[in-house]
């Protein structure tokens, strides 16, 4: 595997062990060349989940870009990043189907971030849902203060 710092491609691994309560394996690393160590995980390939876009394109869903916007959200906040990872990496085991929407993994990471950091929450939801006005960015705010919205019933 190449280094992430040098691209050198003399790595070793120099500590293994289960992670994810066993769904992967996590892999401390040293470059031969630089020195520095990372971390990598191995975890099965299966049907890959596949993320509707709004444009209509499809894509593979890839849990380190969820994981980049949720810390990017929860940056210089109190949250554990560990947490963060949790919810990245095992939200593929909550889909049922074979596809997802970008709208429902926004609804998803949001309802998430609401329970975890309301300052958090802001920032994603700004970015999320496009605010288009001080107005609407007020009245999101309002109603996080409100508290949770009542479930609909079907």
């Amino acid at each position: 595997m190449k280094c992430p710092y040098c691209s050198a491609n003399d790595t070793r691994v120099v500590d293994s062990r289960p992670s994810d309560e066993g769904l992967a394996i996590r892999r401390r690393r040293e470059c031969g060349a630089c020195g520095r160590r990372f971390t990598t995980y191995e975890r099965p390939q299966l049907e890959p989940l596949m993320v509707i876009k709004r444009s209509g394109r499809r894509e593979a869903f890839n849990p380190d870009k969820l994981l980049r916007g949720l810390l990017l959200a929860c940056e210089k906040r109190p949250v554990d990043p560990e947490r963060l990872k949790r919810f990245a990496y095992s939200f593929e085991d909550t889909v049922e189907g074979p596809t997802i929407t970008a709208e429902e993994i926004g609804l998803r990471a949001m309802a998430f971030l609401r329970e975890l950091d309301e300052v958090a929450y802001i920032r994603f939801a700004s970015v999320y849902r496009e605010f288009d006005s001080v107005e609407r960015f007020i009245e999101e705010i309002r109603s996080l203060a409100r508290g949770p919205e009542p479930e609909e019933e079907a």
